[in-house]
This record gives structure tokens, sequence and C-alpha cells, in this order.
């Protein structure tokens, strides 16, 4: 199944290419979790990513590798991972760095 083909309530994987299209042109709020595959508490988190994202169908999980996409990574300031930013309509609303729950996820998004 390509990106395009996804439904939302799915965990979309983008990179420096696809970030302006998947994040900044979503019609949906996004939650990008910029993470790193050798990174525990990536690790950690990604489960609870995908519980919400099947829960939460009206917003858009995006994953970005920041070993892959070191421009997304740079162009935020991502230092820390995981790094969580919420955007809605292209614009960051919410930040989060480190481990969080389904209702802090939430509430990211609600802002």
């Amino acid at each position: 199944m390509s990106i395009q083909e996804k439904t939302y309530g799915d965990i979309v994987h983008a990179n420096d290419a696809s970030f302006q299209r998947e994040v900044l042109k979503s019609d949906v709020p996004v939650l990008v979790d910029f993470y790193a595959d050798w990174c525990g508490p990536c690790r950690a988190l990604a489960p609870v990513l995908e519980e919400f994202a099947q829960e939460n169908t009206g917003v858009k999980i995006v994953k970005v590798n920041v070993d892959d996409s070191p421009a997304s990574a740079r162009r935020y300031g991502i230092s820390s991972i995981p790094s969580l930013l919420a955007f809605d309509g292209g614009e960051i609303v919410a930040e989060h760095v480190g481990m969080a729950n389904k209702a802090h996820l939430k509430r990211l998004l609600a802002r």
C-alpha cells in the first residue's frame, strides 16, 4: 500500500521529499514522530502511537526517521528523540519530547 493509499488511522512514514505533502499540506491535524531505529525510547513509543492511530481516525500520524531525513529534523530543530510535533494547517501547534501516553497525545492535537 503506498503512502497515498493509506487511510487516516494508519501510521504514514514520510521523508524529506514527502514531508510537505504528508504534513504541511494535510487537510487534517497531524502528529509527527521524529525518531530513529536505534533509539530505545522511540521503540517504546511506537506501540502507543500505533494504538492511538487506530483509535483516532480524524488525525494523521506521521513518522520521520531523523537518520534518513536530516533536513526535516534540522528544519524543526530536532535535537532529542523521540520528538513529537503537532501540526494543524501546516503550523506547529504543540511540541513534546520523550515518552507520552495516549491521553497526552490527544492533548497535543487538541490545541
